[in-house]
């Protein structure tokens, strides 16, 4: 600032020695006085040139490194006398990146100052308050005093932004190492207004520029009116990069755990690439939780975070029937890797492990409350050629209510692009058929293990876990037939690895179970070895597509109705491999005498081959109905397509194998969508069988041979969705459909803050949509024949859900947001929450309520917006654990 403030003065005094040259040769280094009048706003660049003579000149001290321009709307006067320049009304200089503007500036030569100021208009208001800019920093004064000699001045009543907030001063001194003094001066995040909406105000205090702001003692004031909200001392950071420090915490009473301190902690800053925190919660009833972070980056590369927890949650009083104690965690871990970094290769990682009562006391989120599964990814990709490609993962899911964890390490899948091994590169000629034959394979190798939580991490995990591989080769050969017909014979290998299998016999021994006596059981016994399974089944399927149209006259609203059926034939096959030549089966006898076959992989990873012998014709007719009517909002053809249905789907089959019951029932399914937004799906089965006396087997009678009809239906299922969004625009009648909001892209945020967003939406506030209202609701009917006590029966089944949310901006500065629905099976309210929001310019204020259920609790928070002053709040709250 002080630095423009000097070339503006030099830039004053070479304008007088540059007009002393210009003079008739007196050698007078000022020239007579000369008044300019009138408007000059022709910009005249000041260079400092020496005439060339004999003698060699020294370089003046006031020498200028760069071109000074100036202009002024009114007058430009040089008094020689007195040794001053001065540039009247709409006065600006400009020097590299230094701009001063002001409606009056005046330099005095003899004592090496520059002052600027205002002027009075018409009305007695002050107007052309000096305007410095240097770079991207700005400040208004009402006027400026200089010294470019020593480089030391005054400045009063100014107004300039350093980092996120900005300074007022009544009185400001210059410091030659650019350390600024302010007397009677203020902080504020608001505006740069004369009179903020809240500021601290001191009397003094010192200014290190983009490093640090100190103040001695300081107190709020919020309209000009003070508060008594005050502070011994006043410290505030302005540096632009990431920096260090404590975290101050949130604190409160809960009616449950007392006292407390939350979110209070460490942020240590290590370098662009590398930082961490550490933040706590602490309860005086003895609750407490540790939350360590780690978060990296590396432009181009890769970028992700580490977020580990610790808690103990108590509730009640110890040694009374309410007092519970319980111990959770929480590992969360993110990776992910720029595309461009190795395109051959990819890792990520998305690790979500919770115990199962940590989002009970400890939720972050209100997708985190409603979620009981929790599922976790590590995964490595690469591929070879653009032909091989492997993937090496590991995954995790778990379920919080039912206590059941499955973990998956490692699990190994390598593919091969289907080729043709059959086809020379110096083929001539047409192609043969056999040239078509392609073929792929694809390898999957697994170690899993599926248990309660209680006991993952005992010894019982290594006993539990099940390992195997599994090749897959299929084989096929595509065949034109009469140009309309494909015709697809297929050969499908596999092979299975296991290091184990099992027998199973039955044993005539008494067996104690707690209260229970049982006289005989069923013994399964692991048998450890490496087994190899191979099986094969062969495919044959023969399709087409047939067309229909019926086309209407220019007169009626619809142009056209197209009807695709896409009829196919395909036949299968696969050995008994229950049988003693292959060696997958054994048998025991029961307790009734009655021999038992069963898989010796039965509950294996890939299972086993199936038993009995399979011939199977099936056969396929899809449907699929749509019209094209006239819409006066297509401009190019003046038509759109309406589906009607989407897929109407008719299958059975027939066993050649089978010595009896040798059709399959009859399916029907199809889908289609009414209307925008409204899904409609159905599926029946019927059964071309009767059913014995007790309604649990089929006998070898059909229907028609016994009660005169051709099918009887099993069972039918209907299923209806909605899903709606309504916003105001919608209900704008514009001819051109309302553009949709823009997407925001890596210039407004990085990924991780996209998708916090799309992860927290209720966090976030969307002022470009006045209101909008999303609606899904979702119903499905089944309906089953059973026998029960020999008599037919209809067992019907109907889920319901609905769900409601939305969001309503009363004003400009006003916005609600609510959420809710309803539980048809307990018939009361589903999860209910209603957000109010204001927007307090420098500040904001914010009401969370959730009035039933389990979380029932209330928040009310105002804060001030600048991260700088995030501490700067009021939290108020009552807590679910309060309830």
């Amino acid at each position: 600032m002080l630095r423009g403030c000097l070339l503006v003065a030099v830039a004053g005094l070479m304008m007088v020695m540059n007009a002393g040259r210009t003079a008739s040769g007196n050698g007078s280094p000022f020239p007579e006085p000369q008044v300019i009048t009138g408007p000059d706003t022709t910009f005249r660049p000041v260079t400092d040139t020496i005439a060339l003579d004999s003698l060699v000149r020294p370089r003046s001290d006031n020498a200028f490194d760069a071109q000074v321009k100036y202009k002024s709307g009114d007058t430009i006067r040089f008094d020689l006398k007195n040794k001053k320049a001065y540039l009247i009304n709409n006065a600006e200089i400009y020097y590299e990146d230094i701009t001063l503007k002001a409606a009056y500036i005046e330099i005095d030569f003899d004592k090496n100052e520059l002052y600027a100021t205002g002027l009075p208009d018409s009305s007695g208001k002050e107007i052309g308050l000096p305007v410095f800019t240097q770079g991207d920093q700005t400040f208004t004064s009402h006027g400026i005093r200089y010294n470019y000699k020593s480089k030391k001045g005054f400045i009063n009543k100014v107004i300039t932004e350093d980092g996120s907030g900005y300074l007022h001063g009544e009185s400001v001194k210059k410091m030659g190492d650019d350390i600024v003094n302010i007397a009677k001066g203020s902080y504020t995040t608001c505006n740069n207004a004369e009179h903020p909406h809240f500021e601290f105000r001191y009397n003094k205090s010192i200014v290190v520029p983009k490093k640090r702001i100190v103040t001695g003692p300081a107190y709020l004031t919020v309209e000009d009116v003070p508060t008594p909200l005050f502070i011994p001392f006043g410290f505030f950071p302005t540096k632009q990069n990431q920096r260090s420090g404590i975290i101050i915490p949130t604190y409160g009473e809960s009616a449950n755990r007392g006292f407390y301190f939350e979110g209070g902690g460490y942020y240590q800053y290590i370098n662009d690439y590398l930082d961490f925190q550490v933040l706590g919660d602490i309860y005086t009833k003895g609750s407490w939780a540790v939350k360590p972070t780690i978060r990296y980056k590396k432009r181009y590369k890769f970028s992700g975070n580490l977020a580990l927890t610790y808690a103990i949650n108590i509730e009640g009083v110890k040694e009374t029937p309410n007092y519970s104690r319980s111990k959770d965690f929480a590992i969360r871990w993110s990776h992910r890797q720029d595309p461009k970094a190795r395109p051959k290769s990819m890792f990520s990682a998305d690790v979500n492990i919770v115990s199962n009562t940590y989002n009970k006391y400890n939720p972050t989120t209100t997708q985190d409350y409603l979620s009981n599964t929790f599922r976790s990814s590590i995964a490595y990709q690469t591929n070879f050629a653009g032909k091989y490609f492997l993937t090496l993962n590991a995954s995790h899911d778990q379920n919080t209510i039912s206590h059941i964890v499955n973990v998956s390490l490692p699990e190994v899948n390598f593919t091969v692009n289907r080729f043709n091994p059959i086809t020379s590169k110096n083929r001539v000629g047409p192609l043969k058929w056999y040239n078509n034959i392609s073929m792929n394979y694809s390898m999957n190798a697994k170690n899993i293990v599926t248990m309660p939580d209680s006991v993952f991490f005992t010894g019982a995990t290594l006993e539990n876990m099940k390992n195997g591989i599994k090749h897959s080769m299929p084989i096929s050969s595509p065949i034109k037939l009469l140009k309309f017909f494909n015709w697809t014979n297929s050969i499908n290998l596999n092979d299975r690895m296991y290091l184990q299998s099992y027998r199973k016999y039955w044993s005539n021994d008494t067996l104690f179970t707690g209260n229970d006596t049982v006289v005989g059981y069923l013994v399964k016994d692991t048998i450890r070895g490496f087994n190899n399974i191979f099986d094969f089944s062969f495919s044959s399927s023969l399709n087409t597509k047939f067309y229909g149209m019926i086309q209407f006259g220019k007169k009626f609203p619809i142009t056209a109705i197209r009807h695709v059926v896409t009829p196919s034939v395909s036949f299968s096959y696969s050995p008994d491999y229950s049988t003693d030549f292959w060696g997958y089966y054994d048998s025991y006898i029961d307790a009734n005498g009655n021999e038992v076959v069963y898989s010796k992989y039965e509950g294996s990873l890939y299972g086993g081959p199936p038993s009995g012998r399979s011939g199977r014709l099936s056969f396929n007719l899809s449907n699929n109905l749509e019209m094209k009517v006239r819409s006066r909002k297509d401009t190019i053809t003046g038509t759109k397509k309406v589906p009607l249905i989407d897929n109407f789907t008719v299958s059975f089959s027939y066993d050649f194998v089978k010595d009896s019951l040798r059709w399959s029932p009859l399916s029907l399914s199809g889908r289609t969508r009414i209307i925008k937004n409204i899904d409609i799906s159905y599926r029946s089965e019927f059964d071309p069988y009767i059913l014995d006396s007790t309604g649990s087997h089929n006998l070898n009678q059909t229907e028609w041979s016994v009660n005169h009809r051709f099918l009887r239906l099993k069972q039918t299922n209907w299923s209806v969705s909605v899903n709606y969004r309504l916003n105001s625009n919608d209900l704008k009648k514009k001819k051109e459909e309302a553009q949709p909001p823009p997407t925001p892209t890596s210039t407004s945020g990085s990924q991780e803050e996209l998708q916090e967003i799309a992860d927290n939406p209720e966090y976030y506030i969307d002022w470009n949509i006045p209101w909008d209202l999303t609606v899904s609701y979702s119903f499905n009917y089944t309906a089953v024949r059973r026998y029960e006590d020999y008599i037919m029966n209809r067992q019907t089944t109907i889920v319901q859900t609905l769900g409601l949310s939305g969001n309503v901006s009363l004003t400009p500065k006003w916005k609600v947001g609510f959420m809710t629905g309803w539980d048809f099976e307990s018939n009361d309210l589903s999860y209910t929450s209603l957000s109010i929001y204001r927007d307090l310019h420098c500040w904001e204020m914010r009401f969370n309520w959730i009035p039933t259920g389990y979380r029932k609790s209330w928040n009310f928070s105002i804060n001030a917006k600048a991260s700088i002053l995030q501490d700067l709040k009021l939290d108020k709250k009552k807590d679910f654990r309060d309830f």
